[in-house]
């Protein structure tokens, strides 16, 4: 885990969607929501400049944060994001206060390496598809990896990459797999060629399955 973000917040003392669309549209500031611990949840503002550029930044989903409000911190992560269906911009953020000592739950993107040099696209022309692009672990807060790295270098046309054969880091569990072998869903596939055998259709077939099916569960 690299250094900490640090966003500066203020407490908010308007509330109601009407006070939260002034404070979009007037104000030009995002309203948020700090809560969890044995502390009261407390409404918050955000510059909407600052925060949008720290979104930017892949590492700040799954980073432990430091929200300042006057002179005092507290560690949080980004818990929800409400986005604009349209115009894509920021209308809301959760964030939830995190014990050094307590594990939590958190989503960490997938970085797959090698894709456009595995045996199965290279050698075999198939075509990477991705049945999820983040996996959630358990874990301290300081054990939170920025990414989670899966190789595809060895992967073949037809062959599926299921989550149980991911290395996490020490430390670092899988959500999904702690609720048995019945989750061990899959991660990415290397489809056939257009004209590929029925072989390999079939086992695309299985891990877009696979996806749906752990989706469905949860």
């Amino acid at each position: 885990m690299s250094d900490q973000f640090e966003i500066q917040a203020v407490v908010r003392e308007d509330m109601g969607k009407g006070a939260s669309r002034r404070l979009r549209r007037l104000a030009d500031q995002v309203p948020a929501i700090i809560y969890g611990g044995d502390k009261d949840p407390q409404p918050l503002s955000l510059v909407r400049k600052d925060f949008e550029r720290a979104l930017e930044n892949e590492a700040f989903y799954s980073h432990v944060l430091s929200i300042k409000v006057g002179k005092t911190k507290e560690k949080a992560i980004l818990k929800d994001l409400q986005r604009h269906p349209a115009k894509d911009s920021v209308m809301h953020a959760d964030f939830m206060r995190v014990d050094d000592n307590v594990a939590i739950k958190v989503h960490v993107p997938i970085h797959f390496m090698n894709e456009d040099t595995s045996i199965g696209v290279k050698v075999q022309g198939g075509i990477v598809q991705h049945q999820t692009t983040d996996i959630e672990i358990l874990c301290l807060p300081g054990d939170i990896p920025e990414y989670i790295e899966v190789d595809m270098a060895e992967i073949e046309t037809g062959q599926i990459v299921h989550l149980s054969e991911v290395a996490l880091p020490k430390g670092v569990t899988s959500v999904a797999l702690a609720l048995g072998e019945d989750h061990d869903l899959a991660i990415a596939s290397i489809n056939a060629p257009k004209g590929g055998g029925d072989e390999d259709e079939e086992a695309v077939v299985e891990a877009d399955e696979a996806a749906e099916e752990g989706d469905s569960e949860e």
